[in-house]
């Protein structure tokens, strides 16, 4: 048994907020009593109380560490699915704030370590590249003590799903020679693509990436409409060497522009990756690259024959309005934490909703929380469109008061 003998004032040092004590302690071993004298330090630490913090936080003032995700793009639906894998893992509990900024979301932290986590779950789960930054804020000369306020910034490739991509000739060589006109499929920890000529897929990491990078030349809102007037699927075309996709079926297509339905516009041929969801009459986003205008020097560079007239990127369902009250599930959100409603005038975020419905393998990442059916809802159901099935979605159960903290 150890017990405390004498303690004394050894040094005072108010304005460093240091305070030293003398202690003499005494205890028994062996039948013997040991007595041994030593000097404690006690560092004085200022902070204030959780709830503070967090108020504080979420007005920008008191935080230690910013982390601010950026992606240059016109759309949203990259930042949607981050958003939601950051709530699935509960990256965000150690926010003491949370923005949306415009581009992106500025998370506050109150240390260090707390946002270097989240930049390091940012580095595993999306291709994406960091710098940091610092800023003195304090320093105490006596203790030669430096109060910095530090800054991470991650930004996310500028490259998302359903985009229209032109590879350099160097990365194209190393996808297997695959076609320089290309099409995002996935965005995971890496970036998937595909060739809708020839069924050659090929993956990039971050780094691959960031050493020779390109933009997309076609984004989703810039795709035409399309009907498919006549379509004969390929069978039994011989592979070639590399990586093929065996979840699409390669096929012989030919379609028209809504607008010029019921005049005497040829039919337009293509080969597309999507023969075995394509029936005659579907509608499908295309890009038409014959009649294009595009601003990029790789793409300027490709010769005229090597490029199809029109690549189609993904099949569009009718009864859009119909089908966006239909669904049967609904997501959380990181500004207040709680599920929200799937019927909105946001197109970027019903974008993400019908890829959620479409992509199986993207729902893994995502918590879908089951929605509450009014009775109006019983008519949008017999929309003919893919959805989720029961067994993915999960109740909306409160499990800890973290979960419905207001500020993440």
């Amino acid at each position: 048994v150890t017990c405390l003998q004498d303690k004394q004032w050894y040094q005072r040092r108010v304005r460093a907020k240091r305070l030293k004590v003398n202690v003499t302690i005494q205890g028994e071993a062996f039948g013997t009593i040991l007595q041994q004298q030593f000097v404690v330090e006690y560092i004085v630490h200022y902070q204030m109380c959780e709830v503070c913090c967090k108020q504080k936080g979420s007005d920008g003032e008191a935080w230690r560490a910013l982390v601010q995700i950026r992606q240059r793009t016109i759309h949203k639906k990259t930042m949607f699915y981050i958003e939601q894998i950051i709530l699935k893992h509960g990256m965000h509990k150690s926010a003491m704030g949370i923005k949306e900024m415009e581009g992106g979301i500025n998370f506050y932290f109150n240390a260090k370590n707390n946002a270097r986590k989240l930049v390091d779950f940012l580095l595993a789960v999306i291709p994406c590249q960091y710098k940091t930054s610092q800023e003195l804020v304090s320093h105490d000369i006596q203790s030669n003590v430096f109060n910095y306020k530090y800054t991470f910034f991650v930004e996310i490739v500028p490259v998302c799903k359903d985009e229209i991509v032109c590879l350099p000739v160097s990365v194209s060589r190393h996808l297997n020679h695959m076609s320089q006109v290309a099409i995002c499929a996935r965005i995971s920890d890496n970036i998937h693509l595909i060739d809708p000529v020839t069924l050659k897929i090929g993956q990039l990491n971050a780094n691959q990436y960031f050493r020779e990078p390109f933009d997309a030349i076609c984004h989703q809102k810039q795709l035409r409409e399309f009907m498919v007037m006549n379509i004969e699927p390929i069978y039994g075309q011989a592979n070639q060497f590399g990586a093929h996709s065996h979840k699409h079926t390669l096929a012989d297509v030919w379609v028209l522009p809504l607008n010029s339905l019921g005049t005497d516009d040829q039919e337009i041929h293509t080969r597309t990756h999507l023969g075995n969801i394509l029936q005659c009459g579907d509608y499908v986003l295309g890009f038409d690259v014959a009649h294009a205008v595009v601003n990029n020097q790789i793409f300027d560079k490709i010769k005229p024959s090597q490029l199809p007239d029109i690549v189609l990127v993904k099949k569009i369902y009718p009864e859009k309005i119909k089908r966006n009250k239909g669904r049967n599930f609904r997501l959380k959100h990181l500004r207040n934490n709680s599920s929200s409603e799937t019927v909105t005038e946001d197109e970027d975020y019903n974008d993400f909703l019908e890829d959620l419905e479409e992509d199986p393998e993207l729902r893994k990442n995502i918590n879908l929380y089951k929605r509450q059916k009014p009775q109006w809802m019983a008519e949008a159901e017999e929309v003919i469109a893919p959805k989720v099935g029961l067994e993915e979605l999960l109740d909306d159960l409160v499990l800890d008061a973290a979960d419905t903290d207001e500020n993440g």
